[in-house]
């Protein structure tokens, strides 16, 4: 390995540290404060850009991470991250609020082992992420005095994640991705009681919830393609992705403002980093796209997860219910061989997604509607620049529920090279 391709790795490795100890908050939905928090089930930015369609076709130009199968396409070395950023218009019948969060989103590097056979991943990405905060007013109940509670999470899961993806005949490729889970998703409850002049009365409390999780999980994807003439082909995709119990600790105490998150304090310690698991169900994904080489690609997927049958730390079902995701989206490159117009070089994404999320309060459950464009312009004849923006609702103002009208993007950096195995034959 040359000095040069050393210190790209060394770049590399520098970059999942970095992301290890500044976890990202990309969401800022109020309804992460249910079950694990928000799920990031769309993908990386090229990804994001057709609405999270990735699961039957990858593109060598970017790291296949929605489908461990589709590496097998990554014949280069290719580094990858981006940042994220989102904008919520919170509203409810009575009370509206803007709110936003961002952050680095993911960070992976794909590495041909024998070029169009087998390939291997790895990188660190966002599971889940819990960034919101509540405030609830009320009247207690036989007095003159009013409760205010103050409810706020943050923290999230993330995974560091190695895969591998070979072609076992032809056509056909199989892959798998072991991820091993790690991070904290941090909630407190603080209430203090007001008199008729909104004065603080006695001691306000606090109610502080720490879970963390550490453990490991495998996703097995399949990938299969039909030519379809010379210029044609169509691809099919399946992820199976076994979450199941996700061993970690709880620590929960009660205490004056302040105190709760300290276990040498005064209070009363409900669980001192008591051991135990949350469980995550399986989730599976398919699809299918149609791709004319080097001008167009067109598909449509889904995703599907039974949360019904998630537990918490406590052991509590009945939280949450089952969830799917369906994406329709394509891109377009109107000439990938026009060397002296970048437009024309350039592909550009649009894609739809709609989502049943596993959120159910007051008896509803939660949708979620969005549009998605994005493109990926080049920055020199290999590497490239990923954008995604997406445009949509989540949950409704009626029964007394929140409505997310929300405004989210990324921007990313793939940086391809073809040199990383060769030998140089003049230094």
């Amino acid at each position: 390995m040359s000095i040069t391709n050393k210190f790209k790795l060394f770049g590399a490795m520098c970059t999942f540290f970095i992301y290890s100890n500044a976890y990202p908050q990309s969401s800022a939905s109020t309804y992460s404060a249910l079950g694990l928090g928000e799920f990031n089930n769309s993908g990386f930015t090229q990804n994001q850009g057709m609405g999270g369609l990735g699961i039957s076709f990858g593109t060598g130009w970017g790291i296949n991470y929605m489908n461990p199968a589709l590496s097998t396409r990554n014949t280069i070395f290719n580094f990858q991250t981006a940042f994220s950023y989102e904008r919520l218009d919170v509203a409810s019948t009575n009370e509206n609020q803007t709110v936003d969060g961002g952050g680095l989103s993911y960070v992976g590097v794909s590495l041909p082992i024998k070029s169009g056979k087998s390939s291997v991943g790895l990188g660190v990405n966002q599971v889940t992420s819990v960034n919101y905060s509540i405030v609830v007013n009320g009247q207690v109940t036989n007095s003159d005095l009013t409760s205010l509670n103050r409810i706020d999470g943050e923290g999230g899961i993330s995974e560091a994640y190695i895969s591998t993806g070979f072609i076992v005949a032809k056509n056909l490729s199989l892959g798998i991705q072991g991820s091993y889970l790690f991070g904290s998703t941090i909630r407190t409850n603080q209430l203090t009681l007001l008199n008729e002049e909104n004065n603080p009365i006695g001691a306000s409390t606090e109610f502080y919830e720490r879970l963390t999780v550490n453990d490991v999980t495998f996703k097995a994807g399949l990938h299969y393609f039909f030519k379809m003439g010379n210029k044609s082909n169509l691809h099919l995709g399946a992820i199976y992705h076994a979450y199941g119990a996700i061993n970690g600790k709880e620590f929960a105490k009660v205490a004056e403002f302040g105190q709760a998150s300290r276990p040498d304090t005064e209070g009363d310690i409900i669980r001192n980093n008591e051991i135990g698991n949350v469980f995550i169900p399986k989730k599976i994904g398919y699809g299918v796209t149609y791709e004319k080489i080097n001008k167009f690609v067109i598909g449509l997927e889904a995703q599907m997860q039974e949360f019904s049958q998630y537990r918490s730390f406590g052991g509590n079902l009945g939280e949450l219910g089952d969830s799917y995701r369906v994406a329709f989206g394509g891109q377009i490159t109107p000439d990938y061989a026009a060397v002296d117009n970048l437009l024309k070089r350039s592909t550009y994404r649009i894609g739809v997604q709609y989502e049943q999320t596993p959120y159910i309060v007051n008896q509803t459950q939660i949708t979620d509607l969005g549009i998605n464009f994005g493109g990926s312009v080049p920055i020199n004849n290999l590497s490239l620049m990923n954008f995604a923006v997406k445009v949509g609702s989540r949950g409704t103002i009626e029964n007394g529920l929140i409505r997310e009208n929300y405004l989210s993007f990324s921007l990313g950096f793939s940086l391809n090279d073809n040199t990383w195995f060769y030998k140089r034959v003049y230094e």
